[in-house]
């Protein structure tokens, strides 16, 4: 089994900073992509950021020079640090992890149970 549990959320203050963590545990063998997306009621899940194992990042444009993603392979966690937040950063945040199980495995997708960012305007 594995978990993911999400931390960091909360009430932020416009031009403020959050920052999200994500831990894996459970029956891991390795991890290949990790990612954060976010979502609003009535909206579609949208991606935030990606980071490869190699550490290749990708960005959404509208969080391109606020957002940092990063990861500690050792720890088999994932940050997303969330500078000049805006009220439309305000959403569900969830994390989302690649991983291999047992050597040879095919990589399985799981989502962490969210963590909910809040920005006033």
């Amino acid at each position: 089994q594995v978990q993911l549990v999400e931390s960091g959320g909360g009430l932020g203050q416009a031009g403020g900073s959050l920052r999200l963590s994500c831990a894996a545990s459970g029956s891991i063998f390795r991890i290949t992509g990790m990612g954060w997306y976010r979502q609003v009621p009535g909206k579609q899940r949208e991606l935030v950021a990606t980071i490869s194992s190699g550490g290749t990042t990708n960005y959404a444009d509208s969080v391109k020079g606020r957002f940092t993603i990063s990861r500690d392979n050792a720890r088999n966690t994932m940050y997303l640090q969330m500078n000049s937040l805006k009220p439309e950063d305000s959403a569900v945040y969830y994390c989302n992890v690649a991983l291999l199980r047992v050597t040879g495995d095919i990589p399985i997708q799981y989502w962490g149970q969210g963590t909910q960012v809040t920005v006033p305007s």
